[in-house]
């Protein structure tokens, strides 16, 4: 039988631009940072109790420094002062004489790269990230100070139970590992570096959109109906608005556990103050400001490319080009605080992290071979069963 004549193409469909599209899209990597002139390298500062001497540290949950000792809380004064995003493009043309940056002084572990803060009066140590002991003389390099912080709000103890009920949900776990897990090393609270973009984006694209209908093919016992598809040529502009895409930092931390520690509550960050940092560790940043802009980027084009194929419109989309402008491009550097330790189960060792937050909990974990082999037959036996009904039994 004749296929019917395609209707006309409909118009391609564009979207209503915004109000303001500012700025000139420049190439990040194509700004050059001048060398800054060190200045006095800075450290962690210390909190003494007021009552015996020792220094306090920052009590999860609360917006307290207690001692450990005697008991004695601080309370940390409220800042008034508001997270302000820093201007992209402006900051790094002028990075090295910033006031936002400062000489840092830490300690990079040599078997897994974290680098930390030294503490006061501390050469050796733990890294918090692998169990390894790092010896080794601090380093200072100029860096981007945070600008905000999450504050520890799920404690020691409550990580640990969150741990133990994670254990036990495993699947296809091994049964002896929720028994005779132990912890190889204590949990270590540690803040992990973060970046936040936002970005106004401008996206050109053009592509195809595929409208499907349906035709009669055959004869007798081979008489079909056949899905078919008509494509018409399409263009558009779309605007997305992006507010704080989340970069990890860190190269210390298994990226694929630690981006499932999500979600954070970032309306809640609070003002960077040193007080927070007490009793913890916190890493530096390994990932600059201009390599997490790419991979920010990358999280956009994502998103993007789905407002697109919504913009396309019809029953499916093809793509063949796709080219955007960020403007108003501005970031954050912030502080999240993740809970780390390791697990030992027959001689090997797991690491999991804690969302300091939420008590999310994600790691390393053990499998049983017998335990998947066992449902891949049951899987098996059950698909044969069902064909065999549909095929013999009835």
């Amino acid at each position: 039988m004749s296929v019917p004549k395609p209707p006309r193409p409909p118009r391609p469909h564009h979207s209503t631009k915004p109000t303001t599209v500012s700025e000139e899209c420049t190439d990040p990597d194509e700004v050059v940072i001048k060398e800054a002139t060190p200045s006095k390298p800075t450290g962690p500062k210390r909190f003494p109790c007021g009552s015996c001497g020792a220094d306090l540290e920052f009590k999860p949950g609360s917006d307290a420094l207690k001692c450990p000792y005697c008991g004695h809380e601080n309370a940390i004064p409220k800042s008034a002062e508001q997270i302000e995003e820093l201007d992209f493009r402006a900051y790094l043309a002028k990075l090295a004489n910033s006031e936002q940056t400062e000489e840092q002084t830490s300690l990079k572990c040599d078997a897994c790269g974290a680098e930390i803060d030294k503490p006061p009066d501390v050469e050796a140590l733990a890294c918090p990230f692998c169990g390894s002991n790092i010896v080794a003389t601090a380093q200072s390099r100029r860096l981007i100070t945070p600008r905000a912080l999450l504050p520890f709000k799920i404690e020691r103890g409550e990580s640990r139970a969150r741990f133990k009920q994670w254990l036990r949900k495993l699947w296809f776990a091994p049964n002896a590992v929720k028994k005779f897990a132990r912890l190889e090393q204590p949990l270590h609270g540690v803040y992990v570096p973060y970046w936040t973009y936002d970005a106004d984006t401008t996206s050109h694209y053009t592509g195809m959109r595929g409208e499907h209908y349906y035709v009669t093919v055959g004869s007798g016992k081979n008489r079909r109906t056949v899905r078919r598809t008509r494509w018409y040529p399409a263009s558009g502009v779309v605007w997305n608005r992006f507010n704080d895409v989340l970069v990890l930092a860190s190269k210390s931390l298994p990226s694929k556990y630690a981006e499932r520690l999500t979600p954070w509550d970032l309306p809640q960050l609070v003002p960077y103050d040193d007080a927070y940092l007490s009793g913890f560790r916190a890493e530096r940043y390994q990932i600059d400001l201009v390599e997490g802009f790419a991979t920010a980027r990358d999280i956009m084009a994502d998103v993007i490319r789905g407002t697109v194929r919504a913009d396309i419109g019809g029953d499916t989309q093809q793509i063949h080009s796709i080219k955007t402008q960020h403007d108003n491009l501005t970031f954050k550097h912030i502080l999240l605080p993740v809970w780390i330790s390791a697990y030992r189960y027959r001689e090997r060792i797991f690491r999991f992290l804690v969302n300091a937050r939420t008590g999310e909990v994600q790691g390393e974990r053990p499998y049983s071979w017998v335990k998947i082999t066992l449902a891949v037959l049951g899987v098996l036996a059950l698909a044969a069963g069902v064909w065999w009904y549909f095929q013999v039994g009835r």
